[in-house]
């Protein structure tokens, strides 16, 4: 028994009007499903595929985080960053190392996981500083505008910018200035001869 149904569609493929003979039809022609059918298959290939990539990429850094020591490669994969960086801070003493016969150099994961931990006393040091940096009243005679700095030490903006922060020289903003102590100034550049 056919059916009478005459009914105006689109086809999901490629976009024409066409007229069908059931309330369900999706495409035009046998040719249209079996193209959406293949683009279908196709994009579930390169999902699977993107998630095998993914799964891959983060594979390494599970089974690092799983070790108890690292080699500096791995050091510099778990915290993103290069070897030469890694080999600074054992350098400079923030992580501990061994070396291996001289060939390779072994660190500790906890020594890794110390550099981000503030400890107690880490964080008691820090609100000590941010306290006594902080002046408890602004009084504009002990300040010098950064315009004032920049004229009366002869340095360049970029200069003075990189000395606060490198010396932690806390500046205070009132308004459109930025004001700097002057005696922490005069400890870096000591005192000027003649004063603003």
């Amino acid at each position: 028994m056919s059916s009478n149904i005459k009914v105006q569609r689109i086809c999901q493929y490629c976009g024409t009007e066409f007229t069908a003979k059931t309330t369900v039809t999706k495409f035009c022609s046998h040719n249209c499903a079996r193209k959406n059918h293949k683009l279908q298959k196709k994009n579930e290939k390169i999902e699977k595929s993107n998630i095998e990539v993914l799964q891959i990429k983060t594979k390494p850094i599970q089974e690092i985080k799983l070790k108890e020591f690292l080699s500096v490669r791995e050091v510099a994969m778990l915290i993103g960053c290069s070897r030469q960086t890694v080999y600074h801070l054992i350098h400079s003493g923030r992580i501990h190392a061994v070396n291996l016969l001289k060939k390779k150099t072994i660190i500790r994961r906890t020594d890794v996981d110390k550099l981000f931990e503030l400890t107690e006393k880490n964080k008691q040091e820090i609100k000590e500083r941010e306290v006594s940096e902080k002046p408890s009243k602004f009084y504009p005679n002990d300040f010098y505008t950064v315009r004032e700095a920049l004229k009366l030490f002869g340095i360049s903006e970029h200069a003075l910018g990189s000395i606060i922060k490198r010396n932690n020289i806390p500046k205070v903003k009132k308004g459109i200035y930025a004001y700097i102590p002057k005696e922490r100034l005069h400890n870096i550049f000591g005192k000027p001869e003649k004063m603003i």
